[in-house]
């Protein structure tokens, strides 16, 4: 293999390895979007706070994997908690008054994360090999292999969990129409509050496997900022297109840094954006997602 063709292989599968955070990160947003219309601005927050908690439960000497599944549960409940709370009473009314309810919790979330762990930097106390893997000269982390190994399965079972489960086909019904899915007997509200609570906890775990990648801080939650471009690149309704568009954004955003953050410095930040304008310009209702047009 080429010099040039091995690094721009390497430079995949680097995007790749953080792409698929993305698209986990994505869906838990398309999740919310596909069973309540709400995009939720506060679903870094979630990331980040199961990153915090993860971060506090290794640090009482509890077993990774069980910190994981514990942080998880634990964000999930706050979801819950979330949508009993705050969401279900704005039930009926406008759209933008919900939207920013979403971006006040965000910020409320993150100033109640900065008073209770600080605002330092803190480095994760990493469960995983420091010692790379090799593979015919194409290198990559012990934590990007399991990043990408855990976000894969995660996938795999949500795409169980709506093809098979009785809960799954559930919120596929009340996502494709409430008032028919009322009328069959679904509880919409319980579907709603399942939807944020399975969200937030899709959430915890990327934010978890992001924290082990980058630092930790309350500025983790700004990562989620990226993945809303790849949801509008899937599609803001279809979850294979959150998966895909999440994959899209890590590789273009790593061939990009690799080739020209040298000499133009912070574009590799900016690579996520500027496909969300031109995707909004070209066709905004994404690569999956269904064009609607309105007869007037």
């Amino acid at each position: 293999m080429s010099e040039n063709l091995l690094y721009v292989a390497q430079l995949t599968v680097s995007g790749l390895a953080v792409g698929s955070l993305y698209a986990l990160a994505a869906l838990g947003f398309v999740l919310i979007y596909k069973a309540t219309d709400i995009m939720n601005f506060a679903h870094g927050e979630a990331m980040m706070v199961g990153a915090f908690v993860c971060y506090m439960l290794v640090g009482l000497n509890i077993p990774f994997l069980w910190a994981v599944f514990i942080s998880a549960v634990l964000t999930m409940v706050l979801g819950l908690v979330t949508e009993r709370l705050v969401l279900r009473p704005m039930i009926g009314e406008p759209q933008f008054a919900v939207v920013m309810v979403t971006i006040g919790l965000s910020i409320f979330l993150r100033s109640i994360s900065g008073i209770i762990f600080g605002h330092d930097n803190k480095v994760f106390p990493s469960p995983f090999s420091q010692m790379a893997i090799n593979f015919k000269g194409l290198v990559l982390s012990h934590t990007h292999l399991w990043a990408m190994l855990v976000s894969g399965c995660m996938m795999i079972l949500f795409f169980l969990f709506f093809k098979y489960s009785r809960s799954g086909l559930a919120m596929r019904g009340v996502a494709n129409d409430q008032d028919t899915a009322m009328l069959m007997g679904i509880s919409v509200k319980r579907i709603f509050a399942l939807s944020w609570g399975l969200s937030f906890a899709i959430g915890a775990v990327a934010g978890i496997f992001l924290a082990n990648v980058m630092v930790l801080n309350i500025g983790l939650s700004l990562v989620a900022i990226k993945a809303f471009p790849a949801v509008v690149l899937g599609g803001l309704e279809s979850i294979p297109g959150a998966i895909i568009g999440g994959l899209i954004i890590g590789v273009l955003e790593t061939l990009v840094g690799g080739y020209l953050d040298q000499t133009l410095p912070g574009v590799k930040d900016l690579t996520a954006f500027i496909v969300l304008f031109l995707v909004l310009m070209i066709r905004p209702y994404g690569l999956f997602g269904k064009e609607e047009i309105e007869r007037v």
